[in-house]
């Protein structure tokens, strides 16, 4: 099959250029096509022509894994340094225009998509319709950068060194709730260690563990494996249950306001509840920082800080 040299890239050339860049990193047809938008069968084709274009092999393919060749490994390390020099040019142009443009990806807590996200996210598009803002909802800890996010939400306690943190909000309180219907028909805990005779609505974490709950008072803390006969992986299914009357949910306070004020939930060990580090959006200092970010963060807490006042 004849060979034609890339020495005029056509549009097509740079689509599967940058097609293959991303199966490289992420070591997957799977993930690469998720955060290119297009099908995993759109993407191998990409792959193949390219392949076939310059006559030589740039990824092994298995069952289940995916590797670049020497040659692979080579490109990819060219088109690093060559799609940022790109990447950089474009941002300098959009830098002249009257407002940002471009895509901004966001890995996100379910709670900060919930308390921040969902609250604010929607005067930000209306301030910049030149913006989209893709989310992915994960409670598991990603590596921003090598998956392709241009920023993250985590808790304050759990953001990996090396990052720009920007605190969004103040302190969050953590509480143990449950139905008045669960606490009519048992004795209301007293003691944190009092739950070990309750039905507990566990929490698995992103890591895989499951959440042991915490209390303090004062200076005394106390950490307490709840048990109980149901496991779940979102706060939003844990509320529901308690307020079913299946169990004590253990979630932030905020997450469950609504229900404290109508009384369809009640705080349990409420001179228990612990004060634990707020919400913060993070991105790496290395890179140059996307176009819309700095906005995103102006608008988020703007929005945060007015909430406060509203609601102290």
């Amino acid at each position: 099959m004849p060979v034609r040299p890339l020495s005029r890239l056509s549009r097509s050339d740079l689509a599967d250029l940058n097609a293959f860049k991303a199966v490289e990193r992420t070591r997957s047809f799977t993930k690469a096509a998720i955060e290119l938008g297009i099908t995993t069968s759109a993407l191998s084709h990409s792959v193949r022509n390219l392949e076939e274009r310059l006559g030589v092999r740039l990824l092994n393919r298995t069952s289940r894994t995916v590797a670049p060749t020497e040659a692979g490994a080579n490109l990819a390390l060219r088109l690093e340094v060559g799609f940022k020099e790109i990447s950089e040019a474009l941002d300098d142009i959009n830098r002249l225009r009257d407002r940002p443009v471009g895509r901004l990806r966001l890995n996100v807590l379910s709670d900060g998509a919930r308390l921040i996200i969902a609250k604010h996210l929607p005067k930000f598009v209306s301030l910049y319709p030149d913006v989209e803002v893709e989310i992915t909802v994960d409670d598991r800890m990603v590596d921003i950068v090598s998956e392709g996010f241009d920023a993250g939400l985590r808790f304050g306690n759990t953001v990996p060194e090396d990052f720009v943190a920007i605190r969004l909000g103040s302190e969050l309180k953590w509480v143990a709730v449950a139905s008045p219907r669960y606490l009519y028909l048992r004795t209301p805990p007293q003691m944190p260690e009092d739950l070990r005779s309750h039905s507990c609505l566990q929490m698995r974490t992103g890591q895989g563990t499951i959440y042991k709950w915490e209390f303090r008072r004062g200076e005394d803390y106390r950490v307490i494996d709840a048990p109980g006969q149901i496991c779940v992986s979102e706060t939003a299914l844990a509320i529901e249950l308690a307020l079913a009357g299946a169990g004590i949910a253990y979630c932030l306070e905020q997450r469950v306001n609504t229900y404290l004020r109508d009384g369809s939930l009640r705080v349990v060990l409420s001179d228990w509840s612990p004060t634990e580090p707020a919400i913060y959006l993070y991105y790496p200092g290395h890179r140059r920082v996307p176009q819309g970010l700095r906005e995103l963060i102006d608008v988020l807490r703007e929005g945060i800080e007015l909430e406060q006042r509203i609601n102290p």
